[in-house]
């Protein structure tokens, strides 16, 4: 039989000790409000969600969860308090594909925060289908068509998007790399002015989140020509998703989830990741996301890891293939 050393049964306390703190802590938790920083402005989609679910967190942990709104250079402010946060599990953050993704791949030097090593994910909340839309006097009526109109007339034609090196700007730009496409970026501040202008006929093609823009579809102002996600949606069924189309690359929808600081305990993020997916099965939150044009996920922090990293590297390739950077 193998002699211990003093060493090795000092080790084998101390791993005991943090287990069994860890667990306490958990057990604990939590103890006062928690603390969601909210990286964009009140009233945007991300504001939405988060505000949506932590509320039934809420009731089930029995301590509030507190947003606060911290907007600013497209999330990177109140992503970079978050990420300095003691790591305690009581400062929270929202995650989305801005902040973990394209924010990161259009500065890499000097955002304040590393996307993939200063925080912990906890769970996915929800997705949204991103669209590819088209003013009603464009002169084609399905995707291939319309894909047959841009290949004729390099440069002729004006997308809009929430802004340079925004998400839908990404989604533009992977559209023109995929297809080889000329189609010429026009950046906005925010959906509601790209929309707007897409109505009017200022610009012609217009990439966006659905919610922005299904009034719009619904009343016969834009028609959607493929949308960004898993299967077709029961709203727009004549619309192909663009994997069905062969688009693969293009089937990206955007997400919102939850995060805490990296080195927060395992079992504090357990615990957040269970309380979070109870709340997901809440009719009553489910119907608020889906009125919201967002679909609820509820996975674990394993699984919404890898949805960051696939992100991450698909932001990044789309940035370094388009030479695009910030303005």
């Amino acid at each position: 039989m193998k002699k211990r050393t003093l060493f090795s049964v000092v080790t084998s306390a101390l791993c005991l000790s943090a287990v069994a703190v860890g667990s306490a802590q958990a057990a604990d938790y939590p103890s006062k409000p928690i603390r969601v920083i909210v990286p964009f402005a009140p009233g945007g989609s991300t504001d939405i969600v988060a505000r949506v679910v932590s509320a039934k967190m809420s009731d089930i942990l029995g301590k509030p969860m507190v947003i606060e709104n911290k907007g600013g250079a497209g999330g990177a402010l109140g992503a970079t308090e978050a990420a300095r946060a003691k790591p305690d599990g009581y400062t929270l953050s929202i995650a989305t594909v801005s902040t973990m993704a394209v924010n990161p791949a259009c500065k890499p030097t000097g955002l304040g925060y590393d996307a993939l090593k200063d925080f912990a994910p906890v769970v996915n909340f929800a997705n949204v289908p991103n669209i590819l839309e088209v003013n009603p006097k464009f002169p084609s009526k399905d995707f291939k068509a319309f894909l047959e109109e841009v290949k004729a007339n390099p440069g002729k034609f004006s997308y809009g998007s929430s802004g340079t090196c925004g998400v839908l700007h990404l989604a533009g730009e992977a559209f023109k790399q995929t297809t080889k496409t000329d189609i010429v970026h026009v950046p906005y501040r925010g959906s509601g002015p790209a929309v707007t202008d897409a109505v009017g006929g200022q610009i012609q093609i217009l990439f966006d989140n659905l919610p922005s823009s299904l009034p719009q579809i619904q009343g016969g102002n834009l028609r959607p020509l493929a949308i960004a996600w898993k299967e077709r949606l029961p709203a727009l069924k004549d619309v192909p998703t663009f994997a069905e189309l062969g688009y693969e690359n293009l089937n990206q929808p955007v997400w919102y989830g939850l995060l805490a600081p990296a080195g927060t305990p395992k079992e504090v993020i357990d615990k957040l990741n269970s309380v979070a997916v109870e709340a997901l099965k809440d009719p009553k939150v489910v119907d608020a996301l889906e009125k919201q044009g967002a679909f609820v996920s509820g996975n674990s922090p394993e699984e919404f890891g890898k949805e960051i990293q696939q992100q991450f590297d698909w932001a990044k390739d789309v940035v370094k293939k388009g030479n695009i950077k910030l303005d």
